[in-house]
């Protein structure tokens, strides 16, 4: 969990809080924390009251969007704080095209492994 800066916010279009993914996925708030602790999904603080909010791009319904944790696994491998991974995830890309976070929602995550990989040589 991280403070985030102006520059993420900007990027990431739409939020969801701990709570809003708990009902959408059927489960208590404590197993949506877990879900963060355990680095299947990144939470940051933000708002007024500093709440934590996941992107809504991670959310596919009632789970978490194919490819995204290994993805995420992957850039923290690489050294990547969770503000450089969102930046990352949500700049455009034009190889692709789109954000990796599209691309991952689209289900095109083995293109978008094969670009954080990359990044590691």
């Amino acid at each position: 969990m991280t403070e985030i800066d102006a520059k993420i916010d900007a990027l990431v279009p739409d939020w969801l809080t701990l709570p809003d993914i708990a009902e959408q996925f059927g489960i208590e708030v404590t197993r949506v924390r877990q879900l963060v602790k355990e680095g299947q999904v990144i939470a940051v603080r933000r708002g007024e009251n500093r709440a934590l909010h996941v992107p809504a791009a991670f959310i596919d319904g009632d789970k978490i969007v194919k490819g995204l944790t290994g993805t995420l696994t992957l850039l923290r491998d690489d050294g990547f704080s969770d503000a450089e991974m969102l930046e990352w995830l949500f700049t455009p890309d034009p190889s692709l095209p789109g954000t990796p976070a599209q691309a991952l929602s689209e289900n095109r995550g083995t293109e978008v492994k094969r670009r954080a990989q990359a990044l590691a040589v």
